[in-house]
């Protein structure tokens, strides 16, 4: 009885065992195959991705490389243009008219003119200082005032006086024999020392009107420069600092040049007039010891 009851069992579990079976077969499959799809993604996705980073890191680099391969060579910066002083003397020169220039050429001429003065007295002096000294080494030496007034060089002052004793004693004769020879002897070397006397002093003329005149034609140009200036602004419209500051400094130049032209040849001619008197001390001293000479030559002859 028991068998029989189970197998009425087993005969009613085992149709519902497999309808069991049988549903759960589809679910089972279909969660297997479900994987498969990711699994077969996967293989394209990643040949897919890495394809397109690779070329997307090429062309940045490309792209960052061009760049640094078509970029211009950085251009130097050009010097500074080297700007003309608006201000300056060739500003004036410039801008000025025909008396503003005749100014500055007389102002340059007396530059010029004074230093020349300058220059060539300071050698004339030294160049008696060096002869004075030739006449004690030489002319003193010798037994006649003739043969000492040979060994002095042509040219030199103290023999231009020696040769004026030697005539006198030659000339003194006819109306001149009836004045005293030794005053006669006198005057001729007295005229001749004043003439070395004047030849030496020309020049300082020049140098004292030069000092003189020059700031005054300097001012001159400056007044005249301020009354073009005003009235080329007054004309313009505009009296702003930039606009008066530079004509009214161009003009006031020619002051400075007056001063610059004014001041060398003042301080030239007083230094040269000092040692204009130290050389005609030695011109003097050589005038008296040969007029002495030459009355005892005489005397004794």
């Amino acid at each position: 009885m028991m068998k029989t009851f189970f197998a009425k069992l087993m005969a009613v579990a085992a149709p519902l065992a497999l309808s069991l079976s049988l549903g759960a077969a589809p679910h089972a499959a279909n969660a297997q195959a479900m994987p498969e799809p990711a699994s077969a993604v996967a293989p394209n996705t990643a040949p897919n991705t890495a394809p397109t980073t690779a070329p997307a890191a090429v062309s940045a680099a490309v792209s960052a490389a061009a760049p640094a391969a078509t970029a211009p060579a950085p251009v130097p910066a050009p010097a500074a243009a080297k700007v003309d002083n608006p201000y300056g003397i060739g500003a004036l020169w410039a801008q000025s008219d025909l008396v503003a220039k005749a100014v500055l050429f007389i102002l340059a001429v007396m530059s010029m003119g004074s230093w020349y003065v300058i220059v060539t007295k300071l050698l004339e002096q030294m160049r008696m200082g060096r002869q004075a000294r030739e006449v004690d080494n030489e002319f003193w030496k010798e037994g006649t005032v003739q043969a000492g007034t040979a060994r002095l060089a042509e040219g030199s002052p103290f023999r231009f006086i020696a040769d004026a004793g030697v005539h006198a004693t030659q000339k003194h004769h006819g109306l001149r024999g009836k004045v005293d020879f030794a005053e006669f002897v006198d005057l001729c070397i007295h005229r001749a020392t004043e003439r070395v006397q004047r030849r030496l002093g020309n020049g300082m003329s020049l140098l004292a009107t030069v000092g003189s005149t020059a700031p005054f034609v300097g001012l001159f140009g400056t007044v005249w420069g301020i009354y073009h200036a005003l009235t080329a602004i007054g004309i313009a419209g505009q009296a702003s600092i930039d606009k008066v500051a530079g004509p009214v400094g161009e003009s006031l130049i020619m002051t400075a040049i007056g001063l610059a032209v004014a001041v060398p040849a003042v301080l030239g001619y007083n230094w040269l007039l000092r040692r204009n008197i130290t050389v005609m001390d030695d011109v003097r001293e050589f005038s008296g010891e040969l007029h002495s000479v030459i009355l005892a030559g005489s005397a004794t002859a």
